[in-house]
């Protein structure tokens, strides 16, 4: 319980972080978040592909991806 009571305060370290005018995102500034937001931005690319794949199948007359 001591640990948690004679901790550091890191909010002013973050919100400066955070609030810095360096030209990059909210949601890139976390060290973590590329980690988090590449595969998410390819899945949801590869689903967008997938869909227009699917649909060319479908207007050509195919009803099944393969």
């Amino acid at each position: 319980m001591r640990a948690m009571i004679n901790k550091e305060n890191k909010v002013p370290f973050y919100q400066a972080h955070y609030q810095k005018n360096d030209g990059v995102r909210l949601w890139m500034k976390h060290p973590r978040s590329k980690m988090l937001l590449y595969p998410y931005f390819c899945m949801v690319g590869l689903g967008f592909l997938g869909g227009i794949y699917g649909m060319g199948r479908m207007v050509a007359g195919k009803k099944t991806y393969y």
